[in-house]
C-alpha cells in the first residue's frame, strides 16, 4: 500500500478556478487574433494595402504642390508601410469583436446593474473613438496641411518620406482618438465614485486649460489642429458630465436604490 504522503500533489479549488480562467483568456486571445487576421485578409483583397495606403496619403497629396509626390528612402518601405497600415486598418475594423470579448470575459465577475453601465460604455468608447479618428481624417488633415503648405517657401519643393507620415499619421490619429473618449472616462470615474458630478462641474474650467495645453503638445504647431482638437475636448467634457449623471442614476445597485427610497420615506409616527 503506498504511503500518501509521497502522491503528488493534488490542485486546489483555488488553482482550478485560476487554470480555467487562463484557459478561457487564451481562447478569447484566439478570437481576437482570428478576427484580426480574417480583416487583413479581406482588406489585402480589397482595397489591398497599397490602396489603403493611397487612402490615407490622400489628405497631403491634394494640398502637394503639381506633380510632388511622397518618397520611400528605404529600400524596404514600398512594402513594409502598406503592410502595417494594412495590419492597423484591420485592427480597427476588428476592434468591436475584440472589445466584446474583453467584456465577456469579465462579465461573469460583474454585479447585474455593473453590467448594464460594461455593455454601453464598449459601444459608446468604439464609436466615439472611430469618430474621432474621422474627424482628424476628413477635417484636421485637410486644414493642417493647407495651413503648412501656404507658409512653404516657392524654392521648397515637398516630397515626405511614407514612413514619417505613417507616424505622424498614427499620432494624431491617437490624440485625437483618445481625446474622444473623454465621456467614457468621466462616467467611469463618475460610477466608480472617484469623483462627484459636483466636482466635475467645478473642474469644469481647469480642463479647458488642460485641453488647450493637451492640444498644443500633441498637435503640430499651427492654430487650426490646436483648435480642432481643444475644442471638441471641452465640448466632450460637458457631454460627458450629463453622461455621468444619466448613468449613475440607471445603474445604481438594487440595494442603493432601495435605500435611496426609504431615506425619501417620511418617518412614521
Amino acid at each position: 500500500m503506498s504511503d500518501p504522503s509521497q502522491r503528488p500533489e493534488e490542485p486546489t479549488g483555488a488553482e482550478q478556478p485560476f487554470v480555467s480562467h487562463l484557459i478561457e483568456l487564451r481562447d478569447r486571445l484566439i478570437r481576437c487574433v482570428i478576427a484580426v487576421g480574417i480583416a487583413f485578409a479581406v482588406l489585402a483583397i480589397y482595397p489591398s494595402p497599397s490602396g489603403l495606403y493611397d487612402l490615407l496619403a490622400a489628405p497631403l497629396v491634394s494640398h502637394l504642390p503639381k506633380g510632388a509626390t511622397l518618397i520611400a528612402t528605404n529600400p524596404i518601405s514600398p512594402f513594409m508601410v502598406p503592410i502595417k497600415v494594412t495590419m492597423l486598418a484591420a485592427l480597427m475594423l476588428a476592434l468591436p469583436v475584440v472589445l466584446f470579448q474583453i467584456w465577456a470575459f469579465v462579465a461573469p465577475g460583474l454585479y447585474t446593474h455593473e453590467k448594464r453601465l460594461v455593455y454601453p460604455l464598449i459601444i459608446t468608447s468604439t464609436v466615439l473613438f472611430f469618430i474621432g479618428v474621422a474627424f482628424c481624417y476628413f477635417f484636421v488633415f485637410g486644414q493642417v496641411f493647407k495651413f503648412i503648405q501656404s507658409f512653404a517657401p516657392k524654392s521648397i519643393t515637398a516630397a515626405p518620406d511614407i514612413e514619417a507620415y505613417l507616424s505622424f499619421v498614427l499620432n494624431m490619429f491617437l490624440a485625437f482618438g483618445a481625446a474622444f473618449e473623454v465621456p467614457v472616462v468621466l462616467i467611469i470615474l463618475a460610477r466608480m465614485g472617484m469623483v462627484t458630478i459636483e466636482k466635475l462641474r467645478a473642474f469644469r474650467s481647469y480642463f479647458i486649460v488642460i485641453a488647450f495645453v493637451i492640444a498644443a503638445v500633441v498637435t503640430p504647431p499651427d492654430v487650426v489642429s490646436q483648435l480642432a482638437l481643444a475644442i471638441p475636448m471641452c465640448l466632450l467634457y460637458e457631454l460627458g458630465i450629463w453622461g455621468a449623471i444619466l448613468f449613475v442614476k440607471h445603474t445604481q445597485a438594487p440595494d442603493a436604490d432601495a435605500a435611496g427610497a426609504s431615506s425619501s420615506e417620511p418617518p412614521s409616527a
